[in-house]
């Protein structure tokens, strides 16, 4: 909110801006175009002195206000100005002054014009860090849309408001503009209003992104299923990017891999068609996918991705698939370590590692200890390039899930498999000890509802 916003605020591209709008005077009263004259005379001269005298400035911009004997275009530009140079300069107060009268102005000159620079001012304004003077200004622009019942306008500014308070995780304000927002895309029986598609998906998008923060898997499906419902939209390929992103990523903790993989490339194609960096994010998240569901799929055959293939990040990503497939465990472990910043610092994917190395962990132990009847744990742990400690909780794990038939031998560090004698004599004790655990994980939840 300092100083430096003036800069930005008086670019080039704002003086075009204003060039774009020009009048056609009637050849009727001389003394009227005269004065029009004089009020625009008076406007790109104060507008000239923004850059040395700020104060001169703001006093013929608001001479130009007071020139005008009805509400025009001359007042609009010039409060416009006035608003965002006071902003710029942290005077919130007068700001907040001035900008209600602009909000007046809103239904006294052309309604497109008065969107653009209204969402203008919105954009600029939504960066300052003061949160009460940010309720402040929404507030008073919302009930200013609302009497002017200019119900489009309304519903951006909420929208901008709201995506403000998930930047700023405020979540409790978030929903109760969500719900406001809802209800106005509601027909009178209360239900979604198909005519307002667009703005539902957009609505939903945020909503979802929300529950997905907060980990709601249980609201994040109601809403993504609400989102899939709307069909006479026609929506923005970033809102259907971000509700496929997140619908993947509730795929993916449900481990349903195919159907993220799904998500996430149609996640990927809307992205793509927006020319949003995210599209890089939701490939390797697709690769990601692709690994966990075993599939032997090459991704990059589809014309889509192709471009994509040599992109620095993703070929991280195409290495470890490939290792993966090969179930080359060293160099699976070396790309993870040699890609932090690519592949371990999105925090998503590392959600995941464990799953990738218990997946290639436990195709290398199928080929390993096929030939045997017996097998050494430290034999094991060293082609696994794991400890020993890890070894025996993979096996255990393979050996309830009936992935491996056989038992371990504590004693002796040994796996004995079921082409033995002794095979199968301990497998009971292992399944009763995981039906305890299972019986304490769910005595455990139910004293801590109660608890609740």
């Amino acid at each position: 909110c300092g100083l430096g916003v003036l800069v930005v605020i008086m670019s080039d591209d704002e003086m075009m801006d204003d060039e774009e709008y020009e009048f056609q005077y009637s050849s009727g009263d001389a003394s009227e175009n005269s004065d029009q004259v004089d009020i625009e005379n008076e406007y790109y001269t104060a507008r000239g002195n923004l850059e040395t005298d700020v104060e001169l400035a703001l006093e013929g911009l608001k001479k130009v206000v007071e020139m005008q004997e009805e509400k025009g275009e001359w007042g609009f530009k010039a409060l416009k100005q006035m608003v965002k140079v006071l902003f710029s300069l942290g005077r919130y107060a007068d700001m907040m002054e001035k900008y209600r009268e602009l909000l007046s102005y809103v239904n006294a000159v052309v309604k497109n014009r008065s969107e653009k620079v209204i969402n203008k001012v919105l954009d600029v304004v939504s960066n300052c860090t003061n949160v009460e003077f940010l309720q402040e200004f929404y507030d008073t622009t919302l009930q200013a849309l609302q009497e002017a019942k200019n119900e489009r306008l309304w519903c951006k500014a909420n929208m901008k408001l709201a995506k403000l308070w998930f930047d700023k995780e405020e979540f409790t304000r978030l929903q109760r503009i969500l719900r406001e927002l809802h209800r106005s895309c509601q027909d009178d029986t209360g239900a979604d209003d198909q005519k307002k598609g667009t703005q539902l998906l957009e609505l939903y998008a945020l909503e979802i992104q929300m529950h997905t923060v907060q980990k709601n898997n249980k609201k994040l499906k109601e809403t993504y299923a609400c989102a899939l419902r709307i069909k006479s939209a026609i929506p923005h390929p970033l809102n259907m990017g971000v509700i496929h992103e997140c619908g993947g990523k509730m795929h993916m903790a449900d481990r349903e891999w195919d159907n993220a993989s799904t998500c996430f490339f149609d996640a990927f194609k809307n992205y793509d068609e927006a020319g949003n960096t995210k599209r890089i994010q939701c490939l390797k998240y697709l690769v990601l996918a692709k690994m966990l569901s075993l599939a032997d799929v090459n991704i990059f055959e589809a014309p889509e991705v192709k471009p994509y293939k040599s992109d620095s990040q993703i070929l991280a990503m195409t290495s470890l698939m490939s290792a993966y497939q090969r179930n080359d465990i060293r160099e699976f472990e070396r790309i993870l370590s040699s890609n932090r910043s690519t592949i371990m610092d999105d925090a998503f994917i590392r959600l995941f590692v464990e799953d990738l190395l218990k997946n290639i962990r436990t195709q290398v132990l199928g080929k390993l200890i096929k030939p045997y009847t017996r097998i050494r744990l430290p034999f094991i742990s060293q082609e696994l390039n794991i400890p020993e400690a890890e070894v025996e909780t993979l096996l255990v794990s393979l050996i309830l899930d009936n992935k491996i038939l056989g038992h371990i031998d504590q004693v002796n560090q040994m796996l004995i498999l079921s082409g033995d004698k002794n095979a199968g004599t301990t497998l009971k004790k292992y399944e009763s000890l995981d039906k305890w655990r299972q019986q304490l994980s769910t005595l455990q939840k139910t004293l801590v509802s109660k608890v609740v």
